[in-house]
């Protein structure tokens, strides 16, 4: 029979093994979460991707309409099919229709993502790039701005601030180091120091162009019509929309008709068609939103992006 060890030789092989176990599962943990680190990066990375290449898809596609569209000629007005907007629909409804079957297949991952998107006339607001031009001020500009401005409550002050930025963004062979970079979007006007609650309010109604674009009087709203039409009141304004949403506006011979000649338009300020676009996509996969806005410029039958900006975001409601 062999001895007994003492307790304090038990003990201490009592002590190592609970060690080597504490080890064995710290390393097997470890190599979990590394493991469950790679997959997640994975999948997330493979979303980006997928997400990044349907968008892609999706402004393929409204350059295509906008392309067609021109191809018809005439006017830009809100009948179009360009201006109706794509509610939210399963990303695997278009792949059934593009393979001309009538059932979906609901074992597939295609059916958790879902695409939204719409495109807006940027024509259809007032464009910022028409305030400035070279460290010149555009008077005609100004008057508008400053009606804009009075319609929303804004305070002058601002314009003069938004103006001066430009100028200075603008002049030609500066050496001036403080002057501020000129924005590409209306979203970048901080830049030019205007306050936040300034942006929100002027956002629906402002754009900002690469050059000088006249107002589209078959797209633009009440604010915007009477903003860059000098004495139009909203009553004016709201004749205006009612009789285009009947019979479109094919040239501004029809405006002229319409307000007669007490209402002044001018050639340069106004339009009833665009080259400018915004494009709006938006793709929803489980948890994650990704977002993108892209300006187009249509010239003749191409349909041309400017620039694009994308954002991600969480879906609300869903930690």
């Amino acid at each position: 029979m062999s001895p007994t060890p003492p307790p304090r030789q038990r003990g201490a092989a009592l002590l190592a093994a609970m060690l080597t176990v504490t080890l064995v599962a710290t390393f097997a943990a470890a190599a979990l979460w590394q493991q469950w680190r790679s997959i997640e990066v994975e999948t997330a990375e493979r979303a980006r991707i997928q997400a990044a290449w349907i968008l892609i898809g999706a402004l393929d596609w409204s350059r295509l309409i906008l392309s067609e569209d021109s191809r018809a000629g005439g006017a830009d007005h809100l009948a179009e099919p360009w201006a109706v907007p794509l509610e939210e629909a399963r990303l695997s409804t278009f792949l059934a229709a593009d393979r001309g079957v009538t059932q979906i297949d609901e074992a597939g991952g295609a059916e958790e993502a879902f695409l939204s998107g719409q495109i807006i006339d940027m024509q259809s607001r007032l464009n910022l790039s028409n305030l400035v031009s070279s460290d010149t001020v555009n008077e005609a500009a100004l008057a508008q701005f400053e009606r804009l401005f009075a319609q929303l409550g804004l305070p002058l002050a601002e314009l003069a601030t938004l103006v001066q930025a430009l100028r200075q963004a603008q002049a030609p062979g500066s050496e001036n180091t403080d002057a501020p970079l000129m924005p590409q979007s209306p979203n970048q006007l901080a830049w030019l120091g205007l306050a936040p609650r300034t942006l929100a309010l002027l956002a629906p109604h402002v754009t900002l162009l690469p050059e000088h674009k006249p107002v589209n009087l078959n797209t633009a709203g009440a604010e915007v019509l009477m903003a860059s039409i000098r004495g139009l009141d909203r009553a004016g304004a709201d004749r205006i929309m009612a009789v285009r949403q009947l019979q479109h506006f094919r040239s501004m011979d029809d405006v002229k008709k319409l307000l007669g000649n007490q209402i002044e338009l001018n050639g340069t300020e106004h339009g009833v068609a665009s080259s400018y676009f915004e494009v709006h996509g938006r793709l929803r996969m489980g948890q994650t939103v990704v977002q993108e806005r892209s300006l187009v410029r249509r010239t003749g039958l191409e349909a041309t992006t400017v620039w694009r900006e994308r954002t991600g975001a969480q879906v609300p409601g869903i930690s």
